[in-house]
């Protein structure tokens, strides 16, 4: 059973091998909450995993080390398991996902770990690792749902707590539900007064639904870009802490998590993952009640594929406003691009892609499509510059 006292010595053995990420004061995120982030992104192997792995592994018998350990893993839990093993002079056999973001996989590999492809998402390579622990006698590095992974996850509300005495709630980021099982557990029996939120991406929310019917549930799917929480099924022993000390859970949309990476991008020059940026996501489109309350954000990772992070800038922008495309039927005579052109400056807006097409059928014969992005500052900005180009006579289609 897991005690508080298991957080404390998973602290204390954890001091030589993790970083005490110091908070971030992020008052510019939402103006209405004094926010503070927790930047598990900055940790080694850039995610907190490694803490509930490396204690985890730091408990092994010798006869459980001799013969190795095997994990299976979105990505986060594999890099901090195979860290953990290289420092014990362990073998270790990582189950992956095959779509798991090519860079995790390699830095999981350049930590010395035997990497297993396993087509499917997070529970299908967990099916599959469970499968070669017993042909092979390894010990199995749960993600998630187990005790002293559990208590390591849980140092991190022992480091909030002692750094920002003042905080009232504490946002996290909810996959199977080790990290906040353990930070729930420690907050609630150190400091109950303190509000724990949980997060779930809306694409793959297990422990909402599980909690709200009061068991455990498998989703049929997951699809969302925060991969490192896509997870069907929530574990037993988080789903009965999550129950017992989580005050609420919530979801965001994949457009919101992408507006929440940009922000930390921009505003506190921090790179998340889509995992990472839910908690923030939450705080930001106000889906969890700390208006003026002294609030924790944990990022729970920085480990996103430079290819996806591309992708997720531009749909951030496209959420925020900062990017608009618009579609407009000219007629096709010379001066209709530069009148155009010349409209939309006039307004702020700054145009940085055109595409040109002839009309097609429904059409005039002498029309032509103009297909245009424009950097914008927001929402306001858009329907502004909109609104004066249909002032203008232009037709948006």
């Amino acid at each position: 059973m897991l005690q508080l006292e298991n957080v404390y010595q998973a602290a204390f053995a954890l001091k030589n091998i993790i970083r005490n990420t110091e908070l971030i004061h992020a008052p510019k995120i939402n103006p209405d909450v004094n926010l503070y982030i927790k930047p598990e992104n900055l940790q080694v192997t850039g995610s907190f995993k490694v803490r509930g792995a490396a204690y985890k592994i730091s408990r092994l018998t010798d006869e459980e080390k001799a013969k190795g350990v095997i994990a299976c893993s979105a990505g986060n839990h594999a890099q901090g398991v195979a860290l953990a093993a290289a420092r014990n002079n362990i073998n270790a056999v990582i189950c992956l996902p095959d779509g798991a973001p090519i860079s995790k996989v390699e830095a999981t590999r350049a930590y010395g770990a035997q990497i297993e492809l396993v087509n499917g998402v997070y529970d299908d390579a967990y099916n599959y690792a469970l499968k070669l622990k017993d042909e092979r006698g390894l010990t199995f590095i749960h993600p998630f749902d187990d005790d002293a992974v559990i208590a390591g996850q849980g140092t991190i509300a022992l480091e909030i707590l002692n750094e920002n005495p003042d905080v009232e709630a504490i946002v996290v980021p909810i996959g199977g539900g080790g990290l906040i099982s353990g930070v729930a557990y420690a907050v609630k029996a150190l400091r109950p007064d303190v509000k724990v939120y949980g997060v779930q991406a809306a694409g793959a929310p297990s422990m909402v639904k599980s909690v709200g019917e009061g068991k455990i549930l498998t989703l049929d799917s997951v699809k969302t870009i925060a991969d490192g929480i896509a997870v069907k099924q929530p574990g037993s022993t988080t789903f009965e802490i999550c129950s017992k000390y989580v005050d609420d859970i919530v979801t965001v949309t994949d457009d919101e998590t992408a507006t929440a990476i940009l922000t930390l991008m921009e505003k506190q020059k921090l790179v998340a993952e889509g995992a990472g940026a839910v908690s923030v996501a939450a705080v930001m489109f106000d889906k969890v009640p700390v208006k003026g309350k002294n609030t924790v954000c944990i990022v729970s990772g920085g480990n996103i594929d430079v290819t996806i992070l591309s992708r997720v800038i531009d749909r951030g922008l496209l959420k925020s406003g900062r990017l608009c495309k618009l579609s407009i039927e000219l007629t096709d005579k010379p001066g209709q691009l530069r009148d155009l052109s010349a409209t939309i400056a006039s307004y702020g807006a700054n145009v940085v892609a055109v595409n040109y097409e002839h009309a097609g059928k429904g059409t005039d014969v002498n029309s032509c499509i103009i297909s245009l992005e424009l950097e914008t500052k927001n929402k306001a900005h858009i329907k502004e510059v909109r609104d004066g180009l249909t002032k203008s006579g232009f037709k948006l289609l």
